[in-house]
């Protein structure tokens, strides 16, 4: 795909890229819609049960923590602390806690720990703003990771998962964030930005500092290393 030198203009018409990455983006709408309000996740399937008999299981989630801690983390706060040493203080954290989850699945699970780092998220914009703490961000926090979650399930699993996709969602979910983690740097950043937090094009290239013809070939790209990675 050949990248354009130049922004598109504001009234120029779409090209082919940008209204087929469009049409998947309504595929991961459609999977947003159905998610549940509490926990973020697909409702139209029962999750799986989730055994927490062993602390070690936390550890399994780092590679799904980390790559929503950059879907959130300014890169103001990433030259404070790096997502890795966020998502292990909250991961410690969970260990410590461990004890206090309530649920019973592998979903309710993944939202517990998203809650933990949604905590520790808004700690840090705190700390470095000092401002006192407020439940509201928090619970907007926990909204955006679990929307960001629920576009990775939609994409993995396209219009909706079947009843044998649900049964291994949460182990497949934390092999596509790893390898989304291990793409090149620019190819991770406008995955995460189109793919997980729902921006258009334009709003990536705008972020991104890039046309919009570059950032469908970051795309393009991103996504075909992603398929031979997963196989």
């Amino acid at each position: 795909m050949t990248e354009s030198a130049n922004p598109q203009s504001p009234n120029s018409p779409r090209d082919a890229s940008e209204s087929s990455s469009d049409s998947q983006k309504g595929v991961l709408a459609d999977a947003l819609d159905s998610s549940d309000p509490d926990t973020g996740e697909a409702c139209s399937q029962e999750s799986p049960p989730v055994d927490i008999s062993d602390p070690a299981i936390i550890a399994q989630y780092e590679p799904y923590l980390r790559m929503l801690a950059r879907t959130q983390m300014r890169r103001a706060y990433q030259a404070k602390i790096g997502a890795s040493d966020m998502v292990q203080q909250a991961m410690l954290q969970a260990v410590q806690g461990l004890d206090g989850f309530r649920g019973a699945t592998e979903a309710e699970f993944r939202a517990w720990l998203r809650q933990i780092l949604a905590r520790h998220l808004c700690h840090l914009d705190r700390d470095l703003h000092r401002d006192k703490r407020d439940i509201r961000r928090e619970q907007s926090m926990e909204q955006k990771l679990a929307q960001s979650s629920m576009r990775l399930e939609g994409l993995l699993a396209g219009r909706g998962p079947t009843a044998s996709q649900q049964f291994v969602l949460g182990e497949n979910v934390i092999q596509v964030a790893d390898a989304i983690n291990r793409l090149p740097g620019t190819q991770a950043d406008a995955v995460r930005l189109h793919y997980l937090d729902g921006l258009k094009l334009s709003e990536v290239a705008e972020q991104m500092g890039k046309s919009t013809g570059a950032v469908a070939g970051l795309l393009h790209r991103g996504m075909k290393t992603l398929r031979r990675q997963l196989g």
